[in-house]
């Protein structure tokens, strides 16, 4: 699935201009189309990720669209519920026979009645994504909120009138050492009978808050109770919703899944979705139901891959931004868009599910939210805190977490900082012209040879390269569809490793770099990496614009790394933590060589997976480490990144690959980097001449 979203796809037919646009999201491909077009064929044409295998009949439902309304300013579009055409027949026999999520549509029946912007759901696309959070191997001592209490309570006496839930209280206290409990209705609706069952004896769920001096009575079954207690450790990210499905017992990750984060058919960043409130009256409502509605079939598929009932899930940990923090909530982040950033609260919260409209799991289940560090700065960077411990650190070390909004820690045992920084979806795989998510046939390796400037690669699906044995038969199933995030990372570093990009980040054409993969695409160049365009296949190619795209996400990166080290008085760092997706799949090498990190030694560069989500089951399992984030986020320092002067210093400087000013005697050490000089204006350039001229107009 492309993701080419910051330029328009060519338009499939010669079209008025009158012809309505259809935008599809996540992948930002769109084109005009006459007015009565299936959106199945619209997306057919485009060449969106939209199954189907009825042959738009209406019978197979692979085909199921939801159509999202308002003013899109990053699209140019403004998408009323007339631009879909309404309801039909088809659609409601298939929702009578076999059911239809309300608001979805199927493709091959709903009509293009103007402009539009369409969602493809995941379950909907050919290619599923692969979500890359998998669980990090981490002892941790359990001590959970939740847990499982066996008791044998006294029966009733009429000499002595006291009630069920008296006894049961009396019971743990007895047993253990529990002073306090308290009730629902909805369980407490069950216990006579349970009680009675159990021939007195029982076991509870009990759910006991460290800010709380009583436990909260969850569920109650009668004798022994054998069935299992599990509870969800949550990374709610701007692009991808990652979980983690726990044993509250043993501790145990019984699975981990993940799906897209629906609300990127809002905006593909924080703030474009914090615009999309500002200017869609009840935007931001429509964004926390899609969120949570992603949430809870994401539990679902969980509980059905572990083989467990959802009900015996009674505890979820979230993790996220302050900008998604305020949508699961169901608070406008309007306030979070513009300066001081404020947040309605900081703090640490413990919610019931249901006040999350978070249903598919026990009905009385608890959420607990870990604290935001500030405006910008929120409980997903507290959650790597609390998974990396930087405060604990002898050595100085810094901590990147890379997705769409980095979040930075800096930090030893003397002082801790923090900010966060705008990189955008680039590292995602988005804003590049054959970019597209991390799903099979997405390539996610490649090496150049510097001195033929061939490329071989690897695509997801396969463990092989494309130039072994085999690799022909094992890409056949998926295909090569496009690059996604460490691809197109790796690709650039390696482009600048082999000489087909200078410093500040031109490409060469084919006469300067000795390549015919290096072609003309207008006034700039794009490097092939694989034509499939005779077989009707597609062009991976690295562009200039997506050279620019990388450049802008890196040197915010960079930047921001930059403001913390001058807030901390130092012009190096001793080890370097890459955390999330990025960190498992980049080499400290590519991330070096890009200039995406400060210089040290590739040895101290480590990878510390999913730090975010590793955080969350910490918070999950130990009650303890609940107190210890929250004590700790008030001692770490935030830096703003939007207010800060030398911010753009930085972001500027960082343009260059590696950097402009910055040296890097660590990576001279291990890479011998080119230099070429690429002359944007007029043939055969690229020496010292066209090296002079760029300067003088910078």
């Amino acid at each position: 699935m492309s993701s080419a979203t910051t330029a328009s796809a060519a338009t499939p037919q010669t079209a008025a201009s009158q012809d309505p646009l259809v935008v599809f999201t996540p992948s930002g491909k769109r084109g005009r189309f006459p007015v009565g077009t299936p959106v199945l064929t619209a997306a057919r044409q485009l060449g969106v990720d939209l199954d189907s295998v009825c042959g738009g009949r209406g019978i197979c439902s692979k085909c199921q669209i939801t159509p999202s309304y308002g003013e899109f300013s990053k699209f140019g579009v403004t998408s009323e519920p007339e631009a879909l055409s309404d309801w039909n027949s088809v659609e409601q026999r298939y929702k009578d026979k076999r059911g239809l999520i309300d608001g979805r549509r199927l493709g091959c029946q709903a009509t293009v009645q103007g402009d539009l912007v369409i969602d493809v759901p995941p379950e909907s696309q050919v290619h599923k994504q692969v979500v890359r959070k998998a669980a990090t191997a981490r002892a941790i001592i359990m001590d959970p909120a939740t847990r499982l209490y066996f008791v044998e309570v006294e029966e009733p006496d009429m000499h002595e009138p006291t009630g069920d839930l008296e006894r049961l209280a009396r019971a743990l206290r007895d047993q253990w050492q529990i002073a306090d409990i308290r009730a629902d209705l909805s369980v407490l609706t069950k216990l006579q009978p349970v009680l009675r069952k159990g021939n007195w004896q029982v076991t509870v769920a009990l759910y006991r808050d460290h800010h709380e001096g009583h436990a909260r009575l969850l569920d109650i079954w009668p004798g022994l109770y054998e069935g299992g207690l599990y509870g969800l450790a949550i990374d709610l990210g701007s692009t991808t919703i990652a979980a983690h499905l726990c044993d509250l017992v043993t501790g145990q990750v019984l699975c981990s899944s993940g799906v897209m984060n629906p609300q990127i058919r809002f905006g593909e960043d924080l703030m474009s979705r914090v615009s999309y409130a500002m200017m869609n009256p009840g935007g931001d409502k429509d964004m926390t139901r899609a969120v949570r509605t992603a949430l809870n079939g994401l539990t679902q598929s969980l509980s059905t891959e572990a083989g467990i009932d959802p009900a015996t899930i009674f505890e979820a940990v979230i993790v996220c931004n302050p900008v998604m923090h305020h949508l699961l909530l169901g608070i406008d982040p309007v306030e979070l868009g513009q300066a001081p950033f404020a947040l309605a609260t900081s703090s640490s919260l413990s919610l019931r599910a249901t006040d999350l409209e978070f249903t598919t799991l026990n009905d009385r289940a608890q959420v607990y939210l870990l604290p935001c560090i500030a405006g910008h700065v929120g409980a997903d960077a507290a959650a790597v805190a609390l998974s990396e411990e930087p405060g604990k650190s002898q050595d100085l070390v810094l901590v990147v977490d890379v997705g769409t909004n980095a979040e930075i820690l800096l930090g030893n045992t003397t002082r801790v900082l923090a900010c966060s920084s705008p990189t955008g979806p680039a590292f995602e795989g988005a804003q590049i012209s054959a970019g597209q998510r991390a799903a099979p046939g997405a390539i996610e390796r490649i090496e150049i040879d510097p001195a033929t400037k061939e490329p071989r690669f690897r695509i997801i699906g396969t463990e092989l390269w494309s130039d072994e044995p085999g690799f022909a038969e094992a890409a056949a199933a998926s295909g090569i569809t496009g690059i996604c995030g460490s691809g197109i990372i790796e690709a650039v570093a390696e482009m600048r490793m082999a000489g087909l990009l200078d410093d500040s980040g031109l490409i060469g054409s084919a006469d300067q770099t000795g390549t015919p993969r290096c072609i003309a695409e207008g006034r700039t160049h794009a490097y092939v990496i694989h034509d499939a365009t005779a077989e009707g296949g597609p062009l991976i190619s690295v562009t200039q614009g997506d050279i620019r795209a990388i450049q802008l996400a890196k040197s915010a990166l960079y930047a921001g790394a930059r403001l913390l080290m001058d807030e901390m008085g130092v012009d190096k760092v001793d080890r370097v933590v890459l955390a999330g997706a990025f960190g498992a799949h980049i080499s400290p090498k590519h991330a070096m060589v890009l200039g995406m990190i400060p210089d040290v030694p590739l040895d101290r560069v480590f990878s510390a997976g999913n730090a975010a989500g590793t955080g969350a089951r910490i918070a999950l399992c130990n009650i303890g480490s609940r107190a210890e984030i929250e004590a700790t986020v008030g001692k770490i320092t935030k830096i703003e990144t939007a207010i800060e002067p030398k911010f753009q210093e930085h972001f500027v400087a960082a343009n260059a690959i590696p950097h402009k000013t910055d040296p890097f005697p660590e990576l001279s050490k291990v890479v011998s980097l080119p230099s070429p000089s690429f002359n944007t204006r007029g043939e055969g350039g690229g020496g010292d001449d066209g090296g002079r001229r760029r300067r003088r107009r910078a």
